[in-house]
C-alpha cells in the first residue's frame, strides 16, 4: 500500500502577521470598550432617564428643575462659587509654577514634593483640617483671642469665603501642576533676546513669556473649574444652608428620596453646563491646550478687537512691572535667579498650603480632644482605629480595591500610552481627547450612571463595582505618566537590540519594560492613591455592609468631630506622603 503523502503546513515563518491597524485596535480596545459600557453608556442612560416618568415620555423633571427657582439659584451659587475658586488658584498658583519652572532640579524636586504632597493628600483630610482650623474653638479663634483681637470666638465657618478658602486649597496643586507641565517647556532664551533687543525685565515677562505661557493658564483654570464644579465635600462640611452646591442636589434626591429621574435631569443640567464651559474654550482658546498638542495656541488666534486689547494690557501691565522694579536697586534687578520676593511668597503659599494638615499631627496625639494648643499625649486614638473591626475593614478594603484598580489601570493604559507615543495613526489626538473624558467630566455624573447602572446588573456593595469605577478614573493618570516616561525615552535603544536580532516582543521584554519599568511603577502608585482616596463613587457605590476608608472617614466627619478623625487623618497624611517619596525614588532612579 503506497504511504499517503501528509499535508505539509505552511512554517511559522510564512504564516501572514498581524497588521498594524489590528495591532494598534487591539491595543486600544480594552480602555475603549471600557470607556464605552462604564462611562458612555451610563452617562446615555442618565440622559434617557431624565426625560421618564413612569413608563412613558415626560418633561416634568426639567419642568420642576427648570421652574423652581430654588434649584436655578443653587445652579448659580455653583457657577459663582467655582468661577470665584478657578481665580484664586489660578492668580496663587501661577508664581508658584514660574517658580519651580527656572529652578534647578534638586531645588525643584523638593518645592514638587510638597505640591504632590498637598495634590494627593485626601479631600477630606483637608477639609477637617479646616475644620479644626476655622471652628468656633479652632486654632484661627484661639489665636485671635490670645492676641486680643476678638473677646469672643468668630464664625468663621459655614459661609462663602469659608467654602472658597477650603475649595482654593484644595485644588491649587491642580493649577500649579497643569500650568507647570507648559512652563517646563518654554525656551528660556527668548526672553533673554527680548531684554539684548532692550525690553525691559517687565516688558520682556508680559509681552514674551506670558502669552506662551497662557494655554497653560487657560487649561489650568480648565481643570480647576470642572473639578470646583462638580465639588461637594468642602461645602457640604464648612458651608451652610446658603452654600449649597448641585451636587449635593443631586445626592440628596438619590440617597434619600431615590428620586432618579429628576437627579438624572439635575446631573444632565450640570453635564450641560461643563459641555457649554469646554465649547466656549475651544472656541476662545483651543480644545487641544488640554492635550498639551497646541503651544503656541495665542498667536494663531485672529488679529481682533480682543488681541489688540489684550495687547495693550499685557503693555500696560508691562510698563507698570517696570516702574516697580526700578524702585529696587540696579544691583538686585541684575542678580540671576529667582527674585526674593517671589521666593518669599511661594514659600509662604507652601505653608499655608502644608500647615493645615500637618495641624493633624500633634492633635491626633493629644488627650484634651482637639482644642488648640494641645494638651496630654496619648495613644488611645490609634488604639481606637486599629481594634475597630469597622474601620480596619473599611481600610483592608480600600487596600485591595486600590491595589486591584492600580493593576487593571496598568494593564489598560500602557499599550494606550504606547500607542499615543509610538503609533502612527490617524485620530490620535480624538483617541487622547476620549481617554481624558473622565479627567474633564465631573465624578458626580459618573458616580450617578454608575449607580444606576450596578443596581440594574448586582454590582452595588461589590468590590468588583468599585474597582470598575475606580479604574475608568485611574486609566487616564496612568495613560499620561507612561506617555511622560516613553517621551523620555531613547528609542534608538530598541532598534539597536532589533538589528542584534532581536524580535520586538523581545525588546519590550528585556529593553524597553527594564528601562522604564520604574517609571510604569509610579504610574501604578499614581493609580492607587486615586482608588484609595475616591469618595463619590464609593458613596453610592460601595453599599451599607463595610465601607472604603474614605465613606467611613465622610460618616463620621458627617455625624461628629472627634480627635479620632485627627488620628485617621494623620494615618492617611503618612501614608501618602510614602507613597509620593517612593514615586519620586522611583522617578529619580529612572533620570
Amino acid at each position: 500500500m503506497a504511504a499517503i503523502p501528509a499535508t505539509a503546513r505552511p512554517p511559522a515563518a510564512t504564516r501572514r502577521p498581524m497588521s498594524r491597524r489590528s495591532k494598534q485596535l487591539l491595543m486600544a480596545a480594552p480602555m475603549v470598550l471600557l470607556l464605552v459600557t462604564f462611562l458612555v453608556y451610563p452617562s446615555a442612560q442618565l440622559f434617557l432617564l431624565s426625560f421618564q416618568r413612569g413608563d412613558g415620555f415626560s418633561l416634568e423633571n426639567y419642568q420642576r428643575l427648570l421652574g423652581t427657582p430654588v434649584y436655578l439659584t443653587v445652579m448659580m451659587l455653583t457657577l459663582k462659587i467655582s468661577v470665584v475658586t478657578t481665580i484664586f488658584a489660578v492668580i496663587a498658583g501661577y508664581p508658584v509654577a514660574y517658580l519651580i519652572s527656572i529652578l534647578p532640579r534638586a531645588t525643584k524636586g523638593r518645592i514638587l514634593f510638597w505640591i504632590l504632597l498637598s495634590f494627593w493628600t485626601s479631600f477630606l483630610v483637608r477639609a477637617f483640617a479646616w475644620i479644626i482650623l476655622l471652628g468656633r474653638n479652632g486654632v484661627v479663634n484661639q489665636l485671635l483671642q490670645t492676641l486680643g483681637i476678638t473677646d469672643a470666638p468668630v464664625a468663621l465657618m459655614y459661609n462663602f469665603p469659608a467654602v472658597v478658602i477650603g475649595m482654593v486649597h484644595a485644588l491649587l496643586p491642580l493649577a500649579v501642576l497643569t500650568m507647570l507641565s507648559v512652563m517646563e517647556n518654554i525656551d528660556r532664551n527668548l526672553t533673554r533676546a527680548a531684554s539684548t533687543l532692550g525690553a525691559k525685565p517687565g516688558m520682556a515677562f508680559w509681552k514674551v513669556y506670558f502669552p506662551l505661557s497662557f494655554p497653560g493658564v487657560t487649561s489650568g483654570a480648565l481643570m480647576v473649574f470642572v473639578t470646583a464644579i462638580g465639588f461637594f465635600i468642602f461645602p457640604a462640611l464648612l458651608g451652610g444652608r446658603r452654600e449649597t452646591m448641585i451636587t449635593q442636589i443631586i445626592i440628596e434626591q438619590i440617597i434619600q428620596t431615590m428620586n432618579w429621574g429628576f437627579a438624572a435631569a439635575v446631573a444632565v443640567l450640570l453635564l450641560v453646563v461643563v459641555l457649554l464651559v469646554f465649547v466656549i474654550y475651544d472656541r476662545a482658546v483651543g480644545l487641544s491646550t488640554v492635550t498639551g498638542e497646541a503651544r503656541a495656541t495665542a498667536r494663531r488666534r485672529g488679529k481682533g478687537i480682543f488681541s489688540q486689547v489684550g495687547d495693550a494690557i499685557l503693555t500696560g501691565l508691562g510698563h507698570g512691572s517696570d516702574a516697580i522694579i526700578g524702585l529696587f536697586p540696579r544691583r538686585r534687578q541684575a542678580r540671576e535667579g529667582a527674585p526674593r520676593p517671589l521666593t518669599a511668597f511661594v514659600v509662604a503659599l507652601l505653608a499655608v498650603m502644608t500647615l493645615p494638615v500637618l495641624l493633624m499631627i500633634p492633635l491626633s496625639f493629644a488627650d484634651s480632644g482637639l482644642n488648640w494648643p494641645p494638651q496630654g499625649f496619648t495613644l488611645r486614638w490609634y488604639e481606637q482605629i486599629f481594634n475597630s473591626p469597622i474601620w480596619m475593614s473599611a481600610l483592608t478594603r480600600s487596600l485591595v480595591v486600590g491595589l486591584c484598580t492600580a493593576t487593571l489601570a496598568l494593564l489598560i493604559g500602557t499599550p494606550v500610552a504606547f500607542l499615543m507615543v509610538r503609533g502612527r495613526m490617524r485620530g490620535k489626538t480624538a483617541l487622547l481627547a476620549f481617554t481624558l473624558m473622565p479627567v474633564v467630566m465631573p465624578n458626580m455624573i459618573l458616580s450617578v450612571g454608575l449607580f444606576y447602572l450596578y443596581a440594574r446588573i448586582g454590582l452595588v456593595g461589590t468590590n468588583l463595582g468599585l474597582i470598575i469605577g475606580h479604574t475608568v478614573i485611574a486609566v487616564p493618570y496612568v495613560v499620561l505618566t507612561v506617555m511622560s516616561v516613553l517621551r523620555n525615552y531613547d528609542s534608538r535603544l530598541d532598534l539597536a537590540a532589533q538589528s542584534l536580532g532581536a524580535t520586538p516582543w523581545v525588546t519590550l521584554r528585556l529593553v524597553t519594560l527594564p528601562i522604564i519599568g520604574a517609571g510604569m511603577i509610579s504610574a501604578f502608585l499614581f493609580a492607587f492613591t486615586i482608588s484609595f482616596d475616591e469618595l463619590t463613587i464609593a458613596l453610592f457605590t460601595s453599599g451599607g455592609v463595610s465601607a472604603t476608608l474614605p465613606k467611613q472617614l465622610w460618616d463620621e466627619v458627617s455625624l461628629s468631630i472627634s480627635p479620632l478623625l485627627a488620628a485617621v487623618s494623620t494615618c492617611l497624611f503618612l501614608f501618602v506622603t510614602v507613597l509620593i517619596v517612593l514615586a519620586g525614588l522611583l522617578n529619580r532612579r529612572q533620570k
